[in-house]
C-alpha cells in the first residue's frame, strides 16, 4: 500500500483527494489526473477542455453548486452515500491553495472534507 503524501497532482478536478483514496493508495487507480478511463466523468472533461487544475479555477461558476456539471444527481447521491461535500474541498481550496489544501487532505488523511449534518428538528 502506498503512503499518504502531499501531492497537488493527486488532487481531482471536483476537489476530491485521490492521495487519501483507498483505491490510489491500493494501485488500483491511477488517481484523476491520469485515470483515462473515466472519460464518462463531465466534471474531468469540462476542466481538461478548459485548462482548469480543478473546478476551483472555474470563472464561469464561482460556486460550483451552480455548475449543472458539478452539480448533478449522481453527485448528490454519492455525497450522501459518503457523506462527502465536494463544493466544500473548492471552497477550501480556494482559500488554502493547492499546495496547502494537498497538505490538509494527506494530513488528515480525507479523500473528502465530510458534509456537515443536517440540523432539522
Amino acid at each position: 500500500m502506498k503512503e499518504i503524501v502531499q501531492n497537488t497532482e493527486l488532487i481531482a478536478y471536483c476537489g476530491l483527494y485521490c492521495g487519501s483514496c483507498k483505491k490510489y493508495l491500493d494501485d488500483k487507480c491511477p488517481g484523476c489526473y491520469e485515470n483515462s478511463k473515466a472519460s464518462w466523468c463531465k466534471i474531468r472533461s469540462c476542466n481538461i477542455e478548459h485548462n482548469y487544475k480543478s473546478c476551483a479555477d472555474c470563472t464561469e461558476f464561482p460556486d460550483p453548486r451552480e455548475c449543472k456539471k458539478f452539480n448533478n444527481f449522481m453527485s448528490k447521491f454519492f455525497a450522501i452515500i459518503f457523506a462527502s461535500d465536494r463544493p466544500a474541498c473548492i471552497d477550501k481550496i480556494k482559500e488554502l491553495g493547492y499546495p496547502e489544501f494537498a497538505g490538509y487532505m494527506a494530513e488528515n488523511k480525507l479523500q473528502s472534507i465530510k458534509r456537515k449534518k443536517s440540523t432539522h428538528s
